[in-house]
This record gives C-alpha cells, sequence and structure tokens, in this order.
C-alpha cells in the first residue's frame, strides 16, 4: 500500500497526487504479463525450471518457445484493490493479517478421527457460512502455507515511514497536511457535486465556458489560418 501523495524533494510541501489512482489497471496487467513471461525466460536459460510427468517436452527450447508465444495473445487479469476510504479501513483490513492467525478457534467446529471440520465463508455466494471437513495433515498443510518463511517480515516500512526517517518526517507531513489550505463550506441548502472535469496539470475543478461540435472547431481552424496567412 502507498500513502495518498507524498514529501516534496525539498521537504517544503505535501504533493498530491494527479488522478485518483496509482497505476491503470489495463497497463499493470500488460506490465506484469511481460515481466512474468521474462521471468520464465531466465528461469529457463539458468536451468531452474523442472519439467516432469507430462510437462517433459516443454524442456526443449523450441518447445518452451512455442508454450509462451501464446501467452501474448490473452489479456492477462491482475486485482487491483480500491483505495481505502480512510485510516480506519486500511487498519482494519491490515489487522486481519498482521494481528490473527490463520484461523480463529471459534471457527473450528470439532477435531475427531483424524479429520478437522471448520467453518468457512463463500463469498461467491453471498458470504454464506459453510462447513467443511478435512484431514488432519491436509489442514496442516494449509495453516503453515501462513507461516512466513525465515527471515521474511510481515510489514515493511519505507519512505516517511521507514524505521530512519520516521521519527522526523512524520511529524513533518503531519504539520503539512494541517497546513493545507482546506475548500471552504457550501452554502447551506447547495448539494455537493463533485467536478467532472479536472486539470491534468494542477488536479483543479475545470469550468465548461463552451461546448462546440466537430464542424464548428472545423470552421474556426479554417478562420483562424486565414487570418494569419493574409496578416
Amino acid at each position: 500500500m502507498i500513502p495518498s501523495g507524498g514529501l516534496s524533494l525539498d521537504h517544503q510541501r505535501w504533493v498530491h497526487p494527479r488522478y485518483p489512482f496509482f497505476l491503470p489497471v489495463v497497463v499493470l496487467r500488460r506490465v506484469f504479463r511481460g515481466k512474468f513471461v521474462d521471468g520464465l525466460k531466465d528461469a529457463f536459460h539458468q536451468g531452474r525450471l523442472v519439467f516432469p510427468g507430462s510437462l517433459r517436452p516443454l524442456a526443449a527450447e523450441k518447445a518452451f518457445a512455442a508454450f509462451l508465444r501464446p501467452l501474448f495473445r490473452k489479456e492477462w487479469v491482475v486485482y487491483s484493490k480500491r483505495p481505502f476510504g480512510g485510516p480506519k479501513y486500511m487498519l482494519n483490513y491490515l489487522a486481519r493479517y498482521t494481528h490473527r492467525v490463520a484461523i480463529s478457534n471459534h471457527r473450528l467446529l470439532s477435531v475427531a478421527d483424524g479429520n478437522v471440520t471448520f467453518r468457512w465463508k463463500d463469498y461467491a455466494h453471498g458470504s454464506k457460512q459453510r462447513k467443511m471437513t478435512v484431514t488432519a495433515e491436509e489442514f496442516l498443510r494449509r495453516f503453515m502455507l501462513h507461516v512466513l518463511p525465515r527471515r521474511f517480515v510481515r510489514i515493511r516500512f519505507s519512505g516517511f515511514l521507514a524505521n530512519r526517517r520516521r521519527r522526523q518526517l512524520l511529524p513533518l507531513c503531519q504539520q503539512l497536511l494541517e497546513a493545507t489550505p482546506q475548500q471552504p463550506p457550501e452554502a447551506p441548502g447547495i448539494s455537493e457535486t463533485k467536478p467532472t472535469w479536472l486539470c491534468p496539470c494542477c488536479g483543479g475543478a475545470m469550468e465548461v465556458i463552451e461546448k462546440l461540435t466537430a464542424q464548428q472547431i472545423r470552421r474556426r481552424s479554417v478562420d483562424r489560418k486565414f487570418l494569419v496567412d493574409t496578416s
């Protein structure tokens, strides 16, 4: 997760983002596709890929190249989550992964005869509560998938939240955010509407002065060219 903005290079002001998103999803999925396929190629040439069983023919370089070629003909899908509604929602989201274990005790229904029965939420069908029974070995396998490998940390801070700079930069960010001028409240009775057009440079609201048809634009360009030639 990234903050919505950041400090300027001289640390004198807070820079707000130009757009309400970090990366366009269409661009992100194509870049991810290219990076992923390049990673597969590098791993293949370094001999770090294993092709067991029915995948054994892919060990040949030409066969592997033919396998990768159709991947660029399909649009890949990446999951990009919408921005959080505020610090409260962000902390609530983080707490699910930083202060909880893989499964809570109240979801465990029974442990008997080498099987474990637990409750899970089916998000694909209206978040309905369902039950699942698996073997103890399978339950432990799934549980261990949530255990971080050695030397991995659950959260890493960077930027103005990095450990070495947080004490100095975090109060500065808070001070600059409080000094940011706010829009004056509207008069009562006037509904608050978000501007449809935003300036691509400063992000401010743009006001529509006049709308021209294609014919009017063409006529104005011809008239302007005529004035320049005659002058």
